[in-house]
């Protein structure tokens, strides 16, 4: 009988404590933050799930080369390893280190895009949507019908709607869109993969209209083996085999090595442009550092060109997969309303339907996130309405999984907690905003409990 139970294929070699709170300290600290996480100190936390981006525990071998690190401002050895370790992988002829994803996208769009452009993507994350918009371009959501659908099974639900591309090429006009994104897998959609066969369509549209095609690569190794998985005549090809053919529709792509990068900083812009390169490079030397560094330490790129290849172990990705499904199915089993199947590095509450007394404009999101952590010191983050304003289409809270932070036996208390709340949803108040700033307000908002339910729609300030 072979044996059936998935453990972590690794073994802790240093710990770290964490905190344990009473009820009455998480809701002193609640109101203090205005009820939002991202103000809770991080020692009043017993289990956070806020983010996956850097928040990875780092293997024994990326700790070794970060020990011969070479800080020398131009022409670092460390940065040639980094350098050869993402083109191997990714093999795009440019490489320009960045000290995170969102650095590369503001680098990405002030050089490619000017007011009065489109970016379409399948889904714009946070900080993709808010540096295309600094500049005065557009950003355009595509996703296929089955994204919409929290409760559907599609296996390709961050699937770009090619048909819908079309028709906004035809009516904007191509010479409005710089470029066209895929996000790889799609986190506003709920994690969920990208199909190589809607990469491949999505490249050939761009290839007819002369558009290039960028990839945001932030869990490309994750992407790569929902394809292995799910995906007709992928089955024998190993991750690193199918992130190639991915890499390979595409004229460039963005990342933040926080993510698939297994690193704790870092990112990267890669271009196979020369011209587009030079003036990537340029403004990279303006604010982020000289293009063999990018605003990051040789120990950094050491970590990362370590990183992308553990990322791609298939014994990891089985491990990753697997139990990230193992929270969702646990909580799906006794009615929790998620997004279906389960994602790669996060389960994505449906906060509508968990909460249907809540409505839009009182952020049902932030509420269930912030019931979470009152219930049992668990942090995680609202997508919904307060991230994307009227861009929002669904209000979800992500329980995104730190990489090789946590056991099984974390994510059974994760289970324990997110059915305690689900057991009394009824007596969860909505929440109204005290505080915004002008973009990217949920990392700062304040909030109030609400005192009776309002009319559905995006909020403001009040």
């Amino acid at each position: 009988m072979a044996i059936k139970t998935i453990i972590e294929p690794f073994r802790i070699k240093t710990v770290e404590p964490i905190r344990k709170t009473t009820r009455k300290q998480r809701e002193a600290l609640l109101e203090e933050a205005g009820y939002n996480l991202f103000l809770v100190p991080a020692e009043y936390i017993l289990i956070d799930l806020l983010t996956d981006s850097g928040t990875n525990a780092m293997s024994t071998e990326q700790w070794a080369a970060m020990m011969r690190g070479d800080e020398s401002y131009a022409g670092s050895p460390s940065f040639t390893r980094f350098r050869d370790a993402v083109q191997s992988i990714f093999g795009f002829r440019h490489v320009i280190p960045t000290h995170q994803g969102r650095a590369a996208e503001r680098i990405l769009f002030t050089v490619m895009c000017k007011k009065g452009d489109v970016v379409p993507n399948n889904t714009h994350f946070d900080t993709t949507r808010a540096n295309c918009e600094f500049v005065g371009a557009e950003a355009v959501d595509l996703p296929v019908p089955e994204a919409l659908a929290p409760a559907s099974p599609h296996p390709f639900k961050g699937n770009l709607d090619t048909a819908r591309l079309r028709e906004l090429i035809a009516r904007v006009g191509r010479e409005r869109i710089p470029l066209v994104m895929l996000t790889l897998t799609n986190n506003s959609g709920g994690g969920q993969p990208v199909s190589m066969a809607n990469i491949r369509e999505v490249k050939q549209i761009c290839r007819e209209q002369g558009i290039p095609l960028y990839l945001d690569a932030c869990r490309f190794a994750e992407n790569a083996y929902f394809i292995k998985l799910r995906e007709p005549g992928y089955a024998h090809k190993t991750p690193r085999e199918i992130a190639r053919e991915m890499f390979s529709y595409a004229d460039g792509c963005t990342m933040s090595a926080k993510k698939d990068g297994l690193a704790n900083i870092g990112g990267f812009l890669c271009t196979n442009d020369d011209a587009l390169a030079q003036q990537e490079k340029d403004l990279l030397i303006l604010t982020e550092g000289f293009p063999t560094y990018g605003g990051l330490a040789g120990r950094d790129l050491e970590a990362i060109a370590v990183g992308l290849n553990e990322a791609l172990d298939e014994e990891y990705l089985h491990y990753r997969i697997v139990s990230t499904a193992y929270l969702g199915e646990h909580i799906a089993r006794e009615g929790v309303p998620i997004v279906q199947p389960p994602g790669g590095h996060a389960i994505y509450i449906d906060a509508r339907a968990f909460l249907p007394h809540i409505p839009p404009s009182q952020f049902p999101g932030v509420a269930l996130a912030a019931e979470l952590y009152r219930e049992g010191g668990v942090r995680s983050v609202e997508i919904g309405t307060l991230m994307f304003g009227e861009h929002a289409t669904m209000d979800l809270v992500r329980l995104a999984i730190p990489r090789r932070v946590y056991t099984q036996s974390h994510i059974d208390y994760v289970v324990e907690v997110v059915l305690e709340v689900w057991n009394r949803r009824e007596q969860v108040r909505g929440l109204e905003l005290t505080y915004q700033a002008p973009f990217l307000r949920h990392f700062t908002a304040r909030f109030r409990p609400a005192e009776a339910a309002g009319p559905a729609g995006p909020a403001s300030a009040s």
